[in-house]
């Protein structure tokens, strides 16, 4: 009675690692091929484009504020 117990045990290990091994292929397939790692670099992109734009109007907005304190006013209808 406690071999065919053993042999069960072990037929259950061997099936689960088999399933295991499956997912974590699965997993990694998935964050490799157009998945994770992509859209990663898509957000790394979107950020260092966001950030020079912000940039790039922070200044903006500087220089126009030193022109209306300076008495420089832009034209607002040119």
């Amino acid at each position: 009675m406690l071999k065919n117990q053993k042999g069960i045990t072990l037929v259950a290990l061997v099936i689960t690692i088999v399933i295991l091994i499956i997912l974590a292929t699965v997993a990694i397939s998935f964050a490799f091929n157009g998945g994770l790692v992509d859209r990663a670099e898509q957000a790394a992109d979107f950020y260092a484009n966001d950030t020079k734009y912000t940039e790039q109007s922070i200044t903006n907005v500087e220089h126009y504020l030193n022109d209306v304190l300076n008495g420089i006013v832009p034209n607002a209808g040119a």
